[in-house]
């Protein structure tokens, strides 16, 4: 069965290493996917990404997961905005995550931010996720 939401099935690949306990999880690329996990990276979420090739030659990104003593770095990650219900919001109605402990993924017109870079540009988009 063909997937119609290519960052949910994203972010489940992370969900699911976590909870495996993997130390490295690997996903087809996408300029989307590369965004999500540049500012996973930038907030300590995850130890770094490498973007390569797969043995037939398609372009996957590979994600090095982060723990504190067997502990996930990201206890939760949730996707908010779907292909079947869109969420947008202004920079002043992104929500905070746990009261400002976690961060929300916005894909706006200067590309994909986390909530506090879009404050800041005093820009809005739609709300892709919430991770904490």
């Amino acid at each position: 069965m063909a997937s119609h939401d290519t960052i949910g099935d994203f972010l489940t690949i992370i969900r699911n290493g976590y909870t495996a306990e993997l130390a490295t999880v690997t996903a087809q690329w996408s300029k989307v996917r590369e965004g999500i996990v540049r500012i996973l990276k930038e907030n300590g979420y995850i130890s770094d990404y490498t973007k390569g090739d797969s043995p037939a030659g398609l372009p996957v990104l590979a994600v090095q997961l982060k723990y504190n003593n067997r502990v996930p770095a990201i206890a939760g990650i949730k996707r908010v905005s779907s292909p079947g219900r869109r969420v947008y919001t202004g920079y002043t109605e992104i929500p905070k995550v746990i009261g400002g402990m976690g961060i929300s993924i916005l894909t706006t017109s200067r590309g994909l931010l986390s909530d506090r870079d879009a404050r800041q540009q005093k820009t809005g988009g739609e709300l892709l996720a919430q991770v904490w």
